[in-house]
């Protein structure tokens, strides 16, 4: 009898296990659901964070740059696969000296290459990341 009770016991556990797997992570989705996010140096002082998440069928793209000084100018873009789908000039503000650009842009299927690089004109620092989503 005991052994019929653990038997029993041990297939539910296995169905629980399998029906929680099929529930928590579909197949195709699982990997695009959770953000990317990459950080690194500028060729200066300078930090970097480039962040992607997906959006109601879009990506949402967050580049942000550290200077620690305000009011500085930089040049901007953002590229998905190689193209620009954004590009403008930010300025480091207080308290922080730093920007970001929140950019959304389409979302196919399949792996995506997020760019973000920013120039200082006046100092020629370059900050670029990249992320693959």
């Amino acid at each position: 009898m005991i052994g019929n009770i653990r038997r029993h016991a041990i297939r539910w556990f296995a169905v629980a296990l399998i029906g929680a797997g099929l529930v928590s992570f579909p197949a195709g989705v699982a990997a695009k659901d959770t953000d990317v996010i990459r950080t690194g140096s500028c060729s200066g002082a300078s930090d970097w964070k480039l962040k992607a998440k997906p959006d109601n069928g879009r990506l949402e793209v967050e580049f942000e740059v550290d200077q620690n000084v305000n009011n500085r100018t930089w040049s901007v873009k953002l590229k998905k696969n190689g193209n620009v789908f954004w590009q403008g000039q930010r300025t480091t503000h207080a308290p922080s000296g730093s920007f970001s650009v929140t950019k959304f842009t389409g979302n196919p299927a399949g792996t995506d290459t997020i760019v973000g690089r920013a120039v200082n004109p006046a100092t020629g620092e370059v900050c670029q990341g990249s992320l693959t989503i």
